[in-house]
């Protein structure tokens, strides 16, 4: 039997005059793969860090399993490439039932082309309730080219 041991979080539980949800305390994150000096946690504070980088290349999953059901009304990702030239696609998806079903939020291509496209910045009003797990899945190459995974952050609201 696996186990952890979690504390229980009040749904109300929020981070500075922003807004954004604490999710160092109110979920556990599970990662495919975090290379070392980019854990997934950087992409989570609020101030200006490197954000999370995937140690092996491929599609990659990141997924927040919250301690209580929350209310969801925004939720932004930025990404960045600075490096390589590539497609990249992502999905977004939640579940009120802790991953069975997901249902769809969005699933989103954007080529980076360094030095002039390198940030990819996307905002969400959406209406979520109850939400149990958001998970995001990154293919950082469509094409199948041999590339990392990276997230400069999440912030939820």
């Amino acid at each position: 039997m696996r186990k952890r041991l979690i504390t229980s979080t009040p749904e109300t539980v929020r981070a500075g005059a922003e807004g954004w949800l604490d999710l160092e305390r109110t979920a556990v994150v599970e990662v495919t793969s975090e290379e070392n000096g980019f854990p997934i946690e950087s992409a989570f504070l609020s101030e200006e860090t490197l954000g999370w980088r995937a140690a092996a290349p491929g599609p990659q999953t990141i997924r927040l399993v919250f301690d209580q059901p929350q209310k969801l009304r925004h939720i932004s990702l930025v990404f960045e490439e600075t490096q390589t030239i590539r497609t990249q696609e992502f999905l977004l998806r939640w579940s009120a039932d802790g991953g069975r079903p997901f249902r769809d939020i969005v699933r989103q291509q954007w080529n980076f082309s360094p030095p002039e496209t390198t940030r990819e910045v996307e905002e969400y009003r959406v209406e979520l309730s109850d939400v149990r797990v958001l998970e995001l899945i990154i293919v950082p190459h469509t094409s199948g080219g041999i590339s990392h995974a990276s997230l400069k952050s999440l912030r939820l609201s």
